[in-house]
């Protein structure tokens, strides 16, 4: 039951406090009155909105945006690690910035509109934009339903659309050009294996030995690994292991008995434990880094003009320091330039940078030291990223005539509709059709 507490006030002049209790049994302030009348109000008010279930403490609607985000909606909210960390970056990068230091009552849906139509102006993709604002919806949902504002400032908000482009698929016999490519027999193996189960790349470096049955050429997908920083990891390190893949169902399924027989060797080969990661990364330094043949400056033209309004020849030591020029010619020269001294002893040798891994394979050393390297000697003609693997096993499969709901089950999608995105992105994947048109116009020729 709530009550009024008469008090003396600054100027002599009788105040009342009204004061209700909280689902907790606290006493909480409803505000300070100048006469009881007012202050019974009150209190009577808050315990009919205690009762409604509006139990929302007004002082918390009244703090900034940044603060309810760091003091409590970051450190309670549930979410991956690699998702806390893509939220904590985008926060600090396009949303606390406009709405950091505003009070959460004051953030009304004109200031979000505001806020999407100056990302759009700056050049902001369409992506990025509906992903931050997906970011701030979630935060104001939660501020909604714990009652620290009772209005959802993304609701009804639109964000500019986003444009679904057509996948271009690997052919088969570019995947063969590029996978003779890569630099030797393990990564070969593990391309050939991501090409033939289709796994994401944190599930294909968490695999080990024993999730491989041999003799049933069965496969067990029932964890992954994801690469963060150390300060959004639960015990400090960078690669956090999930006792789950990401549908959070395990899946098993076969491969076929020649990659299993080479996988086998590759287990023999390497004296592979049960426990052992199947594809781990080697031990030792980075390989360095290689230098780049530089061209001849004459051909290459001139720098900007610098402060004082002279030019230098690009690929130069000139160009680079006093032309002050970045580009990649310049920045060549010099490396060669600090490349020549080390080995003349002139300048400290640069130590080794190691790799920071606990046995699994840095996702980004791979892409810098395999990846990219295997499709500039391939010229496959088109960009492609090692997820574009999966994409491509989906596509060769039902391509190949395979039953819709067991490439479902093979990827491991939640939802059918997502699979069938896959149905005929070939290059040839038309080719029945426009037979089909040809056949039907030619009654019309005679033919």
């Amino acid at each position: 039951m709530g009550f009024s507490r008469k008090r003396a006030g600054r100027n002599g002049r009788v105040r009342y406090t009204a004061y209700y209790k909280d689902l907790k049994g606290r006493e909480r302030s409803a505000g300070t009155f100048p006469n009881k009348k007012d202050a019974d109000k009150a209190w009577q008010r808050a315990e009919t909105q205690l009762a409604e279930g509006r139990v929302g403490d007004p002082a918390r609607g009244r703090m900034t945006f940044a603060r309810y985000v760091e003091e409590t909606w970051l450190p309670h909210h549930q979410m991956e690690a690699s998702t806390r960390q893509r939220y904590t970056y985008s926060l600090r990068k396009y949303i606390l910035p406009e709405f950091g230091p505003m009070r959460m009552v004051d953030i009304l849906p004109e200031h979000v509109r505001a806020w999407v139509a100056r990302l759009r102006d700056e050049g902001v993709s369409a992506g990025t934009i509906n992903a931050n604002k997906a970011i701030l919806s979630a935060v104001f949902t939660t501020a909604l339903n714990d009652q620290v504002t009772f209005v959802h400032p993304c609701k009804g908000v639109k964000t500019p659309p986003v444009a679904t482009k057509p996948r271009t698929i690997i052919t088969p016999e570019q995947f063969d050009t590029l996978y003779w490519a890569l630099p030797d027999a393990r990564m070969r193996l593990l391309v050939e294996t991501a090409i033939e189960s289709g796994l994401r790349w944190g599930e294909l470096s968490e695999l080990r030995t024993h999730d491989l049955d041999p003799r049933s050429s069965v496969l067990t997908v029932s964890r992954a690994v994801v690469e963060v920083n150390p300060r959004f990891h639960p015990t400090g390190g960078r690669f956090h292991v999930k006792d789950y893949p990401k549908d959070r169902e395990y899946r098993r399924f076969k491969l076929s008995p020649p990659l299993v027989r080479r996988l086998a060797d590759h287990i023999t080969a390497y004296a592979l434990k049960p426990q052992d990661l199947l594809f781990a990364a080697e031990e030792g330094p980075s390989p360095e880094k290689r230098l780049r043949p530089v061209p001849d400056p004459d051909a290459l033209g001139l720098t900007e003009p610098n402060a004082h309004g002279r030019q230098y020849k690009h690929g130069t030591l000139s160009g680079y320091s006093a032309g002050k020029c970045k580009c990649e010619h310049c920045k060549g020269a010099y490396a060669h330039y600090r490349a020549q001294r080390r080995a003349k002893g002139k300048d400290e040798p640069r130590h080794p940078r190691t790799r920071d891994t606990d046995g699994h394979i840095p996702a980004d050393w791979f892409r810098r030291q395999v990846w990219r390297p295997a499709l500039s000697r391939a010229e496959v003609g088109q960009r492609v990223r090692f997820h574009d693997l999966r994409h491509a096993h989906a596509s060769w499969l039902l391509a190949g005539g395979a039953d819709l709901q067991v490439v479902k089950e093979r990827l491991g999608h939640s939802d059918i509709a997502t699979t069938a995105r896959y149905l005929h992105t070939l290059p040839e994947a038309d080719e029945t059709a426009l037979t089909a048109l040809d056949s039907i116009r030619g009654r019309a020729r005679g033919g």
